[in-house]
């Protein structure tokens, strides 16, 4: 007789009184819909035989057998290939249960392990050899076993498997940890649907768990650390990185040397070495953070700093170090620390501090794996805090050298009042300025700005400064002026494009703006060049505010060979100029504000007033040059048009005679002067052309200036005993401090400068 699964019964009138799962697997109709129903309506047939035909057709290899039941009699189905299908399950089974990699159970529906399975080194309590009937969470050992029995008679109800759930359970192996499972269930059905219980798999994941948590750690802190250039932010990187993924509480300290970006030292370290404790994160701290202190000896953190060696220490009550720095062990027992790594940030063989990782309370302790851990994401850190260290250093030098080529002192004449607002930012930058004392009460107020940072940016800086030094002194024209400039700067520019290849600053394109105010105390009048830079900002005298049109030429160094213009506007005595390297003044409306309503304040509490408004922009540099207009009084000047004979010779001199009596010039010096006006009179006359003017200026020096509308150009001659003429410039040269030609566009201004001494 057959010992096939019995498939459907029907009872000898046709009808269908029994129909299991898988027949109805097999058909594609339910038990509601064929039991009760005859074979024919199932099928579709015409009668019962054709229909009953249908039938095995569509079940496979089946056989009908007659059955007893009652009075009556009926046919019951059976599937022939269930006996080799069985037989092909229990191996199956039976191999999975003795091979399997993982943990498998069989569970009854009250959730008592029927059979178990541990595919672990280890099993966990109750797995192999658990009594039949324990309860399967309590056997697994879970912390939290109310919930996974919640979950896993979800499954039974609703047959909706609960897959790779991670779970943990209590600690069953030699090292103590707890266990971390990837649990499943799927809900165990028999051939008719009937649910018999579960099937649940445990996968022991805590080695996986802990690298991928590595992996996290690794990636954050070589993604997070490094960031930014300070040595005291890469600190706080690290152990925001490592708190609380890692650990509970992370120190970092460093040599404080290395904080101001000296080179650190080659361990062993000596003991009077004071370390900054730069970052720390946890509950209580032995030290604020910024405490500046040699690390006590005889302590682990003392002994890293000695030969470069991570620490494993287990910290107890009892720990020997621990008396040597009593507020370390006192924060150390505050926070229920039970285990420390200290491990040691070195590049080079050189120290630069220590890390010292705390688990304390709950947490697990270190262990080996940890220790490695530490030591290659430290070493990444201390590549981070070298290069922070190495660009402080840089930008120390840069803002030295920067500090050393800008003026030491503000010494503008008695007719210009400046002072100059200036925000640095990080890095430092190439922004600069000077106020240049010119003949003839003019002087120049210069800005400039270099692009970049660094040393070489300052010494760029340093190299245009003294460029434009050397050209204000041959009295250039502003356009002129600016030009010269430009010319320089691209010579810099292509000396650093012929650099080798190698040379970092080959790579660094020089490009620099400048803007150039020339102001005549004399005539009122200001003089401006623009390259590259804004247009500065005129306040008048009562607080109106404007910015001035100056057209702008090329940046210095720049592939435009565009001309310079120059700009004259009007420059009334109290009026105020701001030249800036950044347009912060039309960016920001609350400083043009400041500087409408601080017009009449002395300019250094009017530059303190726009710092204070631009206290939240230090992202880059910002330097502001104020100037306020005094103008020169009329009675310091004499002008005096002149006659084109050389009898405006002797008037010059008597006119000159009678204005230094009136300024109260000493003998000596108005003898002089009168010698220097005779001089440059008559050249004038015999070599220059009408209209001719004398003008002497008095601020502070002495200035004669005579003017012609000729081209010739002066030069100094050296006269031989017996020549007749040819030593006027030599004379004038010999008692004069200083003196030079300034050309215009119709003729020329010779000039020399001398200092006085009032008449006692």
């Amino acid at each position: 007789m057959s010992s096939g699964v019995v498939l459907a019964r029907i009872a000898d009138d046709g009808r269908i009184v029994a129909w299991s799962a898988r027949a109805a697997d097999l058909l594609g109709r339910s038990r509601e819909e064929a039991e009760g129903r005859t074979v024919a309506e199932l099928t579709g047939g015409d009668d019962g035989a054709t229909g009953r035909g249908a039938l095995l057709t569509a079940l496979g290899a089946v056989s009908v057998q007659p059955v007893v039941s009652g009075n009556s009699l009926a046919w019951e189905v059976r599937d022939e290939q269930d006996d080799d299908a069985t037989a092909r399950d229990r191996a199956i089974l039976r191999t999975l249960f003795v091979h399997s990699p993982i943990d498998l159970n069989v569970l009854d529906g009250a959730l008592r392990i029927v059979r178990s399975r541990s595919g672990t080194r280890e099993a966990p309590p109750g797995a192999d050899g658990a009594p039949a009937g324990q309860d399967f969470p309590e056997a697994l050992g879970l912390e939290d076993p109310e919930k996974e029995r919640a979950v896993a008679r979800r499954v039974l109800m609703t047959g909706e498997p609960a897959l790779r759930r991670i779970v943990r359970a209590a600690p069953h192996n030699s090292s103590g940890r707890p266990v971390d499972y990837s649990l499943s269930y799927v809900r165990l059905e028999g051939v008719d649907g009937q649910v018999l219980g579960l099937v649940a798999s445990a996968l022991d994941v805590t080695e996986h768990k802990r690298a991928l948590q590595r992996l996290r750690l690794l990636e954050k802190v070589r993604t997070t650390v490094g960031e930014r250039l300070e040595v005291v932010a890469v600190c706080q990187e690290l152990a925001d990185a490592f708190v609380p993924e890692f650990t509970g509480i992370v120190v970092v300290e460093v040599i404080e040397d290395v904080i101001r970006g000296e080179e650190p030292p080659l361990a062993p370290v000596d003991r009077d070495v004071p370390l900054r404790r730069a970052a720390f994160k946890g509950l209580v701290s032995a030290h604020a953070v910024g405490d500046v202190r040699p690390l006590p000896e005889g302590t682990p953190f003392s002994r890293v700093l000695n030969d470069l060696r991570p620490r494993l220490v287990t910290v107890t009550k009892d720990s020997p170090w621990l008396s040597a720095d009593p507020a370390r062990a006192s924060a150390i027992t505050q926070s229920d620390a039970h285990s420390l790594i200290v491990a040691p940030l070195t590049v080079r063989g050189q120290a630069l501090g220590v890390v010292s990782f705390y688990r304390h309370r709950d947490e697990e302790p270190f262990d080996e794996d940890d220790v490695a851990l530490t030591s290659d994401l430290c070493a990444h850190a201390a590549l981070c805090i070298d290069n922070a260290r190495r660009f402080t250093r840089e930008r120390t030098i840069a803002a030295t050298v920067k500090r050393r080529l800008l003026p030491q002192r503000t010494s503008a004449p008695s007719t210009v009042d400046v002072a100059p607002m200036h925000i640095p930012g990080p890095g430092g930058g190439g922004a600069w300025f000077d106020v240049i004392e010119m003949a003839g009460g003019r002087t120049a107020l210069v800005l400039g700005d270099v692009v970049g940072r660094g040393v070489a940016t300052a010494t760029t800086m340093g190299q245009l400064r003294t460029v434009i030094h050397a050209l204000a002194s041959l009295d250039l024209e502003p356009n002129e002026l600016m030009a010269r400039l430009s010319d320089t700067a691209m010579q810099l520019a292509s000396e650093r494009a012929a650099l080798p290849a190698g040379d970092p600053l080959q790579r660094e394109p020089l490009t620099a703006g400048c803007l150039i105010a020339v102001y005549d105390s004399v005539d009122h009048t200001c003089t401006l060049v623009r390259a590259g830079l804004f247009e500065p900002c005129l306040v008048h005298p009562g607080g109106d505010a404007e910015p001035v049109c100056v057209p702008g030429g090329p940046v210095l160094a720049g592939t435009d060979r565009a001309p310079f213009p120059a700009t004259e506007i009007p420059m009334p005595v109290d009026s105020v100029i701001a030249v800036g390297n950044e347009d912060v003044l039309e960016s920001e409306p609350r400083l043009r504000a400041v500087l409408r309503e601080g017009a009449e304040l002395p300019l250094d509490e009017l530059s303190d007033a726009l710092a204070y408004a631009l206290r939240d922009h230090h992202e880059t540099e910002k330097l502001l040059l104020l100037a306020r207009m005094k103008g020169l009084p009329a009675d310091h000047v004499l002008t005096l048009p002149l006659g084109g004979d050389l009898a405006a010779v002797p008037e010059a001199r008597a006119a000159a005679r009678g204005r230094l009596d009136e300024w109260g010039i000493g003998a000596d010096d108005a003898f002089t002067t009168e010698l220097i006006v005779s001089e440059l009179v008559a050249n004038a006359l015999r070599y220059g052309a009408p209209p001719y003017r004398l003008r002497l200026i008095l601020d502070g020096r002495l200035t004669c200036e005579v003017r012609d509308a000729g081209d010739s150009v002066p030069h100094l001659k050296h006269a031989r005993t017996i020549d007749e003429g040819g030593r006027g410039l030599f004379i004038v040269a010999s008692v004069a401090d200083a003196w030079g030609i300034r050309y215009h566009a119709q003729g020329k201004t010779v000039w020399a400068q001398q200092s006085t001494a009032l008449a006692g």
